[in-house]
């Protein structure tokens, strides 16, 4: 079953991959700056060659959000029915728990997936619904839904969020990047009538919690910096801004990197965070820090008192001790992956600020990097060949979370 679903995904991606490149093709574009636009598109990241967007064919900028959308519901469905039984990075914490019998799998299988799409489709007509009645045009209000839930980010302007100045606009935006940053099987258990499935949740508390101290910190700070900005206009700003690198959406809706070196680096720093499981989001994810934590902290007390039993829990249930293992061969892979990136891309002939900026985001598919280059006002276009078919790879590797690569890449794995 593991195979054959995995076998599904790949096809699924190679397929898209393929044929998401001809409409780029037919509108000019290299076949290396095709696949990249439809590699960061199917991936959700949101990285872009493209400039001029705001008089490109909409077809084109139609396009490109559709395969933000396919991709975001292809996560969801990897997150909850593949990876979980891979045991990747500790996703076996997710795994579904089912009384089925193995000729029921399939059934049981197909009946979770269009569920998980009935809520997708229905949090995305939402999204459009209230952008819609807020300011935006009937076409941006369609783009920027799709773009929104999956946390993708293309924009149909250059300014990107920027160019919709309506507060209202952006908080709309940040509340609906929040969804995409939820797990949708909890959605799904909320209109099944357990109402209270989100809210109980661990990793749930702990990503919208970790969301509102940053950015409430960082609003104050701001305020501080720029006496100009009012702490309302401070508070839109970073709200909006934090909560797109968190979900890896990849929207700005102002250049963060001109309010100085503190938000440069508290921005780098938030692109290794990523959104809760089972959602659209990339990175590291919330949940492994919540263990991380739990694990480091259950060491510690072991130190001086050796004897000590220590039985993990998380979200009330007791946590299996492959758990933590998982989590740490996870971020060992994960850290490893940025460094090779990173040299892959400076002996392509970046420059090292670039090199590892424009790493990080393709592995955590956040979109836009650091710097004048690619950073939030910057595109990847003027990056040569070699380097964004590097970063194709680097994409690719960051949305599989890189081990589940490595799994699909041994043939143990297909003889099991």
């Amino acid at each position: 079953m593991r195979q054959h679903l995995w076998g599904i995904l790949i096809q699924h991606l190679q397929t898209v991959g393929a044929f998401g490149s001809i409409p780029f093709m037919a509108y000019g574009l290299s076949l290396t700056d095709a696949v990249f636009e439809t590699m960061s598109g199917i991936t959700t990241t949101g990285s872009t060659i493209l400039t001029g967007l705001d008089a490109m064919p909409p077809g084109i900028l139609l396009w490109r959000a559709i395969l933000q959308w396919i991709g975001g519901v292809g996560i969801i469905a990897v997150a909850v029915m593949i990876l979980p039984y891979l045991r990747v990075g500790g996703m076996q914490l997710y795994k579904l728990e089912t009384s089925v019998h193995e000729g029921e799998a399939a059934s049981f299988t197909s009946r979770i997936l269009v569920r998980l799409s009935a809520v997708y489709v229905g949090l995305t007509a939402l999204c459009f619904g209230v952008f819609w009645a807020l300011g935006m045009s009937f076409f941006d209000a369609v783009t920027h839904a799709m773009a929104t839930l999956s946390t993708g980010g293309y924009s149909t302007h250059d300014a990107s969020f920027g160019y919709f100045t309506q507060p209202a606009l952006q908080w709309a935006g940040t509340v609906f990047m929040v969804c995409g940053g939820i797990p949708f099987i909890l959605f799904v258990r909320a209109t099944q009538g357990h109402d209270r499935a989100l809210f109980r949740d661990a990793q749930v508390r702990g990503f919208i919690g970790f969301l509102a101290v940053c950015s409430l910190l960082t609003a104050i700070w701001l305020t501080f910096q720029h006496s100009d900005i009012g702490f309302g206009e401070a508070l839109t700003l970073t709200a909006f801004n934090v909560t797109s690198i968190v979900t890896t959406t990849g929207f700005a809706s102002t250049d963060y990197t001109t309010w100085g070196t503190g938000a440069v680096g508290l921005f780098l720093l938030l692109m290794f965070v990523g959104g809760c499981s089972g959602s659209t989001s990339g990175s590291i994810k919330i949940y492994r820090y919540q263990v991380l934590w739990l694990f480091v902290r259950a060491h510690v007390r072991r130190l001086f008192s050796p004897h000590r039993i220590m039985v993990l829990r998380y979200n009330g249930a007791t946590m299996g001790e492959d758990v933590p293992l998982s989590v740490l061969a996870f971020l060992a892979v994960f850290i490893a992956t940025i460094s090779i990136f990173t040299v892959m891309l400076a002996f392509a002939g970046l420059d090292l600020i670039t090199a590892y900026s424009a790493t990080v985001t393709a592995i955590t598919n956040v979109g836009p990097g650091l710097g004048p280059v690619v950073g939030p006002s910057g595109t990847f276009q003027s990056l040569p060949d070699t380097a964004k078919w590097i970063l194709v790879v680097a994409m690719l590797a960051g949305r599989l979370e890189v081990l589940a690569l490595l799994v699909f890449l041994d043939r143990d794995f297909w003889r099991a």
